[in-house]
């Protein structure tokens, strides 16, 4: 139905009509049918299933029970209106492993829809599945989650679940899979680690997976996912069709519903088993597509922003944004949170183009998770992004201080470290650019209110996830090898050393990229959401060829999990604790005094050069100066004075 058409619609709401009736777009409508329950969806028993649909613009609702994934012919059970524009059915006898679909009319419509709440589908999302949940838990699942004190204690590594394993030397047998996650034991080239194994080696805390969220068919078409590698298909995932329920090209057998769901399960217990937590990606931002979605079927023109001449609000780039400050579409999101946190024993959650969001459904989830586990991490783009939303209500850093406990990712650094991400030739501070050093020491202050020259928009250090690559834009590596063409490749190497030990040592939440520890590389190409497999996957070859580089990242992540001082938890400790002693184009120190955060040493000097000759700089008078890392750079100490050479970090200790 076109837009113009949802905004004349008529629609007769009984008692609660106006004349006219009353518009999907006015707060009218949120104040009449906002519905507050817990039981949207259907909740099964052996005895019977109880279906609950949200549609108050709809006429007529009714129940489609379908034998399979693919079946044409159907059952059709009439659906009783009830309070708030909901529609309600109980079906007495065992619905298990049936499928089903809400058919509603409305104006002279009828329209078929996955309903929103589905927690299974089947085949490319098509219609839901009912199953009993409880069968889906893996024999060991518990609550037992490996201990996390604080934010800033963690360390994320971003990876796809198909990059993880793909690779032919990958030594994991569920190739692309969820299953790919539970695999210990498993050894590369030259016997080097792989999988899990290769990641507690490596000592992160957080595994943050791209997104896998039932996403759409045209992204990857799940029919042709059960043989080989997703059917030689390839997408990050940033298309979601069916919230609630996993992607099926993950799953050994995506025409079986119920085995996305347990593999997805035994992924994440085995992962916890293993010392590691889970992060979720979750697309809320927008739908793939806006006049097809399910939410645009039932209550057209409620779910998602318009602009003023009736078309699609845009500032996701993906043709529409959801309207989150609705406050149905706002519910469902934070249900669709805690759903996840809850069934499936998710440790985190990073929401892509947060800055779509608005800042009360942001804050309603941080609420409700304190409620479940309040050690569940929140991230988000927080872009500075245009869309058709109150700017003081957007999600995105201009409001940190309004949103606790929730971080964003820190832009401004990862450009000051290598150069702004769309300039590819542009360098930044470790590849020698000039200019960068203030804000690079805003980052290793964790983008808080330092002083007045160092203002960031944190009001605490966990508010600032500092990265140098992700998943989108070229890697690191690439980065450097366009923005420093007359560097050497060792020049480079060190570069790239320095970029990662900046991330690791600056105050917030580090980030890495899967691969940055081993200088990965995606051939140049900039973003490879849908580039072949051979592109994205982990290069298990190229590991083991740079595992020189895997421990330095290793023993750089040893040395924060040791040293409190570099993940201190507040913005008053990094006050008091942080003391800046050089800053240049070139250089930047900076000392951690006196037991910063409870830390063993009594005082930290750290020392980022992107010289690549020498540099001499003095020493503060707080005692003996040892080397704890960075003993390649380091020339002398003496005298007071600390003389580095080339290119990289030296972190230095009073006991």
């Amino acid at each position: 139905m076109a837009v113009q058409q949802q905004r004349n619609m008529v629609t007769d709401y009984g008692d609660l009509a106006v004349t006219g009736g009353i518009s999907v777009f006015s707060r009218d409508f949120d104040a009449a049918f906002n519905y507050e329950g817990n039981d949207l969806g259907a909740f099964y028993t052996p005895e019977q299933t109880a279906f609950r649909l949200w549609a108050p613009t709809a006429s007529e609702a009714k129940l489609r029970l379908y034998p399979s994934w693919d079946s044409k012919t159907y059952e059709e059970l009439g659906m009783t209106r009830d309070v708030r524009g909901t529609w309600v059915l109980t079906v007495t006898r065992n619905l298990e492993q049936v499928y089903y679909t809400y058919f509603v009319r409305v104006g002279q419509n009828w329209k078929e829809a996955v309903d929103p709440y589905a927690k299974a589908v089947g085949v490319n999302g098509d219609k839901g599945v009912i199953l009993d949940l409880f069968k889906s838990n893996p024999d060991r699942w518990t609550k037992d989650k490996p201990p996390f004190a604080s934010f800033t204690d963690a360390v994320i590594y971003e990876v796809h679940i198909g990059d993880f394993s793909l690779h032919p030397e990958s030594g994991i047998k569920n190739k692309g899979k969820y299953l790919g996650f539970t695999e210990t034991g498993t050894q590369g080239p030259g016997g080097i680690l792989t999988g899990l194994d290769y990641l507690k080696h490596l000592g992160v805390t957080h595994v943050q997976l791209m997104p896998f969220q039932d996403f759409a068919k045209a992204s990857v078409d799940e029919a042709k996912s059960g043989t080989g590698y997703l059917g030689g298909q390839y997408n990050w995932g940033y298309d979601p069709k069916n919230y609630n329920a996993p992607e099926g090209c993950y799953a050994t057998d995506p025409f079986q519903p119920e085995f996305r769901i347990s593999e997805l399960k035994h992924a994440v217990q085995t992962m916890h088993d293993q010392g590691l937590r889970v992060i979720m990606d979750v697309v809320y931002n927008h739908i793939y597509d806006g006049y097809i979605a399910h939410f645009t079927k039932l209550v057209p023109g409620y779910y998602l922003r318009y602009k003023k001449d009736g078309s699609f609000s845009n500032g996701s780039g993906c043709g529409n944004d959801c309207a989150s400050e609705r406050r149905m579409m706002s519910k469902f999101i934070v249900d669709s949170v805690v759903y996840w946190a809850t069934e499936y024993q998710v440790d985190g959650f990073r929401f892509d183009l947060m800055g779509l969001l608005d800042v009360e459904t942001m804050n309603e989830i941080r609420r409700r998770l304190n409620e479940t586990d309040p050690s569940i991490l929140l991230l988000g783009e927080g872009w500075l992004m245009e869309t058709e939303l109150d700017p003081k209500r957007r999600a995105n850093q201009s409001q940190a201080s309004r949103m606790p406990g929730i971080g964003y990712f820190n832009g401004e650094l990862r450009n000051a470290i290598k150069g702004d991400i769309f300039k590819p030739e542009q360098p930044g501070f470790v590849n020698g650019g000039l200019g960068q050093a203030a804000q690079i020491m805003s980052g290793v202050c964790g983008a808080i209110h330092y002083n007045d020259d160092l203002r960031g928009f944190a009001s605490e250090p966990s508010q600032s996830v500092n990265y140098a690559e992700c998943h989108d834009n070229q890697t690191l590596w690439d980065k450097l090898s366009c923005s420093a063409l007359k560097a050497s490749h060792e020049a480079r190497r060190c570069m790239h050393r320095l970029a990662t030990g900046i991330v690791l040592t600056s105050q917030g939440i580090p980030f890495l990229h899967a691969g940055q520890e081993f200088l990965r590389s995606k051939n140049g190409l900039e973003n490879s959401f849908q580039a072949p497999a051979e592109i994205n996957r982990l290069d298990w070859v190229r590991c083991a060829e740079h595992w020189d580089e895997v421990e330095r990242v290793r023993r750089l992540i040893r040395l924060r999990r040791q040293h409190p001082a570099f993940r201190l938890r507040t913005a008053a400790e990094v006050v008091r604790h942080l003391q800046v002693e050089h800053v240049q184009d070139s250089a930047i120190a900076y000392t951690l005094r006196d037991h910063a955060g409870g830390d063993p040493a009594r005082h930290l000097y750290v020392l980022y050069q992107a010289l690549p000759d020498r540099g001499k700089y003095r020493l503060p008078e707080l005692g003996r100066w040892e080397v704890i890392f960075g003993d390649e750079t380091v020339q002398d100490i003496e005298r007071g004075h600390l003389t580095a050479a080339g290119i990289g970090m030296v972190v230095l200790a009073v006991h």
